[in-house]
């Protein structure tokens, strides 16, 4: 690790043999990590486009659409570090990870999220229902502000965000079959799908009280 090693090392070192779950620890430092770096080389890729095309006349930069951008980049890194490029920090390691024995599909829904529930460790049910959930939330939250003055119709909306839930959780799952970073399993694709509806969905509530407090500012100034 580049920037976390000595904050981890100390983490491992007073908790490594107290804690049952550490090695998800290790995962989300190591995934923190690699997304500090790959957002650093993305942001200064991304200052260099802006210049260049501030210079060339071909627009001005919105910053508030810019931090959103720089957000949503953050979020992705960070989502397939913890999910599909588990182990994966430098791109020549994708080569020796594409050599490992490809891990098997469980396209039976249900069948490994029924195995969890009967395990010992409850911890594992709960972070594999809750967190591919929890995950996906700001993936549906992020649509709604994207497309936020769009005027389809709702239902068709909705179907969108589930279909890009879909979609990404499959890239997901597919990069964990081939680099054998996990199990391709059809029930995290229908929990992230779930996540990303939930997401939309507090988008449209946040939109709703904007909306409302909006209104009550006017009717305020009027009186």
């Amino acid at each position: 690790m580049i920037f976390l090693g000595p904050l981890y090392r100390l983490v491992a070192a007073q908790y490594a043999h107290q804690i049952y779950h550490f090695p998800l620890i290790q995962l989300v430092f190591y995934s923190l990590d690699k997304t500090l770096l790959y957002f650093l080389v993305f942001l200064v890729l991304r200052l260099l486009y802006l210049r260049y095309r501030q210079r060339f006349g071909q627009g001005s930069t919105v910053w508030r659409r810019e931090i959103y951008l720089w957000l949503l980049v953050i979020y992705l890194l960070l989502l397939y570090s913890l999910t599909a490029l588990r182990g994966i920090y430098w791109p020549n390691q994708f080569w020796t990870y594409l050599q490992l024995p490809h891990k098997a599909i469980n396209t039976t829904p249900f069948v490994e999220t029924l195995k969890l529930v009967q395990g010992k460790s409850k911890f594992d049910f709960l972070y594999n229902l809750f967190g591919n959930i929890l995950w996906f939330i700001p993936l549906g939250f992020s649509y709604g502000v994207r497309l936020q003055d769009n005027r389809r119709w709702l239902p068709v909306q909705f179907l969108q965000v589930y279909l890009l839930g879909v979609g990404v959780s499959v890239s997901i799952e597919t990069l964990q079959y081939l680099l054998s970073t996990g199990i391709a399993d059809i029930d995290d694709v229908t929990f992230n799908a779930v996540g990303c509806l939930v997401g939309f969905v507090l988008y449209l509530i946040w939109r709703g009280l904007r909306q409302w407090l909006n209104k009550l500012k006017l009717h305020v100034k009027k009186v």
